[in-house]
């Protein structure tokens, strides 16, 4: 115990000495502008194996061996774009009860027990853009699951039961669409810009699910499901060669049949060409606001210059959030977007919310930041803040193998350049400041802007018309069953 203590009393001595030699001293707060931080570490795809089956399936494998899972996704060239116009909600209801319907082997509960016995999961769903089939599973699971995969893939049952259930789901969905402010905003504003017939923003209806008979699902799934409007990307603990062989035996013998899914697109034009349109509820006590016009597609060349816009407009410490948020006060929340599709023209958004009788200040200010981008060059420093944001994010579209591998198989099904992302990196680092403001001159078109307030008309003050546009308010009351859609 003496021998304790002593070695305790040297100890304590030895510190008092350093803390006299050296005494603690606090790093002085530096400024965010003021840090300094390393480059981003090198990113690199993995390898991966790229083949054809005879049936036209074609397959991308990428090991991973660090877990012992094995996951899956399979991209089938489909989408509820191609739905009848009467039969809004025809491809979701496809997507969802060709996992819920059970197969032709197993009923649904078969299906739901085999999966949660071994904490495996396999589900289905279809898109605007694109229909989806997915699994996850243990390594030790996989020839089951796999097997169980290709059965939910090729032999649907499509069981009336959960069709049924899946139509009372969606009936859910269409009476609580009016419950979100910002749901609203953002819905109607898709109609204004798309045009409330077209694909891109037509949304389901009572009447259009009644439309829908299990039939009708039978069909859209032939004509989207097939081998050869299908890519399958399997990454993790597995041996390729029997990967391939497994993926042989279950989908190679898969033929297609019927008439497939057409490949000619939408056409797309801005419907409403500017003005100002209201939806009244009285309710609130804030406004939510969208506004904007058609944007463009990701593989546009100045797509690059674009994003190094976008942040210079939205963002912390950014344009919109400075000007519009901290200096005059007049938002809770204020972003802007470039919106780019794959394969049709996105949206650009300038959005945000904000007490009732602040609205017109925040659309006037908002405008005018989007003009002053197009007139005035950004600084050399606000480029500089730009492109770091955009090239220090750029490792996370590559976190791990599965997100690379889900990458590679949409610039396939979009028929993109496989290292797409790598030229687009090229493309921001070589954007300057001249470029900005050339693409906000190019694209950024104000008198193509459309505005919309979801907010109560009574607080508004100074009223929406004091903007100098007409006002048009916009009925979102929901239409029952066997009732015409008011217009739409």
């Amino acid at each position: 115990m003496k021998l304790f203590r002593l070695s305790s009393l040297f100890v304590l001595a030895c510190l008092v000495v350093l803390l006299r030699v050296h005494p603690a001293v606090a790093d002085t707060p530096k400024h965010y502008t003021d840090l300094k931080f390393s480059s981003p570490p090198e990113v690199k795809v993995p390898d991966y194996t790229q083949f054809k089956l005879k049936n036209g399936l074609t397959v991308y494998l990428m090991e991973d061996h660090e877990l012992p899972l094995v996951s899956g996704t399979a991209i089938v060239r489909t989408g509820d774009r191609f739905e009848p116009a009467n039969q809004v909600g025809l491809g979701e209801l496809t997507g969802i009860v060709m996992r819920s319907g059970g197969t032709q082997k197993r009923s649904a509960n078969q299906v739901n027990q085999f999966l949660e016995q071994r904490a495996a999961s396999i589900e289905t769903s279809i898109s605007t853009t694109a229909g989806n089939a997915s699994f996850n599973t243990l390594t030790e699971d996989l020839p089951e699951v796999f097997d169980l995969f290709a059965e939910v893939i090729q032999q649907p049952a499509f069981a009336d039961n959960q069709v049924a259930i899946a139509k009372v789901q969606a009936q859910g969905g269409i009476a609580r669409r009016n419950d979100d402010p910002n749901s609203i905003a953002g819905r109607e504003f898709q109609k204004l810009i798309y045009g409330a017939e077209s694909p891109y923003a037509r949304i389901t209806e009572f009447s259009t699910l009644a439309n829908i008979t299990r039939q009708d699902l039978v069909n859209f799934y032939q004509r989207s499901f097939r081998p050869d409007q299908m890519l399958l990307g399997i990454v993790g603990d597995f041996d390729p060669k029997q990967m391939r062989s497994l993926i042989e035996a279950k989908f190679g013998t898969w033929k297609p049949t019927g008439q497939a899914m057409p490949r000619q697109l939408p056409q797309v034009t801005q419907a409403k060409q500017g003005g100002i349109f209201f939806v009244n509820q009285p309710q609130l006590n804030q406004s939510y606001l969208q506004i904007g016009h058609l944007g463009g597609s990701l593989n546009s060349p100045d797509y690059p210059a674009l994003s190094v816009m976008e942040d210079v407009l939205s963002g912390f410490g950014r344009r919109l959030f400075n000007e519009v948020r901290s200096r005059q006060g007049l938002a809770y929340s204020v972003y802007a977007s470039w919106g780019a599709q794959f394969d049709h023209p996105g949206v650009f958004l300038a959005a945000g919310e904000t007490r009732s009788q602040a609205t017109v200040p925040f659309i006037q200010a908002v405008k005018k930041e989007i003009e002053r981008i197009r007139k005035e060059p950004i600084s050399q420093e606000e480029l500089g803040f730009a492109k770091d944001t955009v090239l220090n994010s750029f490792i996370f579209n590559f976190q791990d193998p599965a997100q690379t591998l889900s990458r590679l198989l949409r610039y396939e099904y979009y028929g993109y350049p496989k290292d797409f992302i790598f030229q687009y990196r090229k493309g921001v680092e070589a954007t300057t400041v001249a470029d900005v403001q050339r693409v906000a001159q190019k694209y950024l078109q104000p008198e193509k802007l459309v505005t919309i307030v979801v907010g109560n008309e009574k607080e508004i003050n100074p009223p929406l018309s004091t903007l100098g546009q007409p006002v048009t308010a916009v009925d979102i009351t929901i239409p029952q069953p066997n009732q015409p859609a008011a217009g739409r």
